[in-house]
Formats: C-alpha cells, sequence, structure tokens
C-alpha cells in the first residue's frame, strides 16, 4: 500500500514546489516589463545578503559571503532576448529543414554518381 501513495506523495511534492516557485516569481514581478526586472533585482541586491548573515548566525556559522558580482549588461535590454531567440528559429526553421534536406540529396546523388 504505501508502494503506491509514495510516488503520488512524491508528485504532489514536486508540484507543490514548482507551483510555489511559479507564484513567488509572479508576485515579485519577474515576468512583468524589464522595469519590472530592474527594481525586482535591486531589492535582491539589497536583501539577499542581510538574510544569509542572519541564517549563519542562527546556525552558528561563521562563513563570509562573497560579494555579489556587478552585471555588465542592462536586465532591461536583454529582457525576452530568449524568447525573441527561440521564435527566430523557430520561423527560419522550415527554410532550414528545406536546405539541410536538399543539400543531403544533392550529396546522396554525387555519391551514386
Amino acid at each position: 500500500m504505501a508502494s503506491k501513495i509514495l510516488p503520488v506523495l512524491k508528485l504532489a511534492t514536486k508540484v507543490t514546489v514548482a507551483g510555489g516557485a511559479l507564484y513567488v516569481v509572479y508576485d515579485s514581478g519577474l515576468l512583468g516589463s524589464g522595469e519590472q526586472g530592474t527594481e525586482v533585482l535591486g531589492k535582491a541586491k539589497t536583501a539577499i545578503p542581510p538574510a544569509i548573515n542572519e541564517w549563519m548566525k542562527y546556525f552558528g556559522m561563521e562563513a563570509q559571503v562573497p560579494t555579489l558580482p556587478t552585471i555588465e549588461f542592462s536586465p532591461r535590454q536583454a529582457w525576452n532576448s530568449g524568447v525573441r531567440t527561440t521564435i527566430s528559429t523557430l520561423s527560419d526553421g522550415p527554410t532550414q529543414i528545406c536546405d539541410y534536406t536538399s543539400q543531403g540529396l544533392q550529396y546522396l546523388k554525387d555519391l551514386g554518381k
């Protein structure tokens, strides 16, 4: 009986963690515009180091937290570049497939000569 409940419990835990992460990302404004993303990044830079230090003191560990790296690009300019690249690749896909197919057929014809 327990062997049948365990996979369901594991799946429920994974779905709960994923849903919670999605809620936090949406609620904090990371899925909004570039301006909202820049604002959230600034808030995270100021909130994370003190929280880590507090938890280190709570658990009695002494460690030096490394400084945050500087960001060399503006998140506002690169906000949806991954989405744009993906859509561009998908729109060029049929043309590329036709080109590769014709090149492959030409190669096979040349081999048959």
